[in-house]
């Protein structure tokens, strides 16, 4: 069985197993590792990617889940030129990566929220936001979704 989706623009074609969870084909068919994994029961979020446009967790999402959508990881935020997606220079700038290990998750359900309340709150960043990050980077991450607000908005 062949599953076809479009991986970061680039359409993408996975002859295997249609059970495996989506996180070992991006990671290991693909070769795109900034999507990591941690808990593998889809609670932490390290594993956060863009399922048309919807922040999903996919170290449970089977790859026959992903069939004719649109997905998107952390190295398709990236700009033409390689440059860095407004999101990640907030993360940078606010200095929010400690460990750094949950941080690819916590950008792409950011990125997801943004493109859906371009003018979060507080509360609706907390709502948002339930990715867990063991090093306690959550005031760093709403400073750095409200600065990333202000100061450019999010491109899609």
């Amino acid at each position: 069985m062949t599953i076809r989706f479009t991986l970061n623009d680039q359409p993408f074609a996975y002859e295997g197993d249609p059970e495996k969870p989506l996180l070992w084909v991006i990671r290991d068919e693909a070769g795109l590792t900034g999507t990591k994994f941690r808990c593998g029961i889809a609670a932490c979020g390290a594993c956060t990617i863009h399922v048309d446009g919807i922040a999903t967790r996919c170290c449970t999402l089977r790859a026959a889940d992903a069939a004719n959508t649109e997905v998107r990881t952390i190295e398709g935020l990236r700009g033409p030129a390689g440059e860095p997606h407004p999101a990640q220079s907030a993360w940078i700038d606010a200095r929010v990566p400690q460990c750094g290990y949950c941080q690819s998750g916590m950008i792409m359900a950011a990125t997801a929220l943004l493109a859906e309340n371009p003018e979060p709150t507080d509360a609706d960043i907390d709502a948002a936001m339930t990715n867990l990050c063991r090093c306690g980077t959550y005031p760093r991450v709403r400073a750095a979704i409200h600065a990333l607000v202000r100061e450019s908005g999010v491109p899609s």
